[in-house]
């Protein structure tokens, strides 16, 4: 059964930073491309950065691009998400997602290319 359990979410003041985690098991995490989407409150999902299973292509959203980067160990079977300067429109329920199929631009920024979801962890961004 494939699992994946984000963490590191809470609250934090406008500038700060936090890390999120997402820890894998069920699943050959070396092979699986990942990302990390967030839903604000009466908003759609949207993506928010994605890596290639071998790390060595990363995708962003505009709105994320300098301040937050993805990463991952293979070894640990575990993706993170570095989140510096953060705003208040950055509050959100963030979720890490996988996929195993041709990692592309066009296909890592829409959610219908993950086939696995994780529950979400809550970020709050305090003006």
């Amino acid at each position: 059964q494939v699992q994946l359990l984000e963490s590191g979410g809470g609250l934090v003041q406008a500038g700060g930073s936090l890390r999120l985690s997402c820890a894998a098991s069920g699943l050959a995490f070396s092979n699986y491309n990942m990302a990390w989407f967030r839903q604000a409150p009466g908003k759609d999902r949207e993506f928010v950065a994605a890596i290639k299973w071998s790390g060595s292509i990363t995708y962003y959203s505009d709105s994320v691009k300098g301040r937050f980067t993805i990463s991952r160990d293979n070894a640990k079977k575990t993706v993170y998400l570095q989140m510096d300067t953060l705003k208040p429109e950055d509050t959100a329920v963030y979720y890490c997602a996988a996929a195993d199929s041709v990692f592309s631009s066009a296909r890592a920024y829409s959610g219908s290319y993950y086939h696995h979801w994780g529950q979400g962890t809550q970020v709050t961004v305090s003006s």
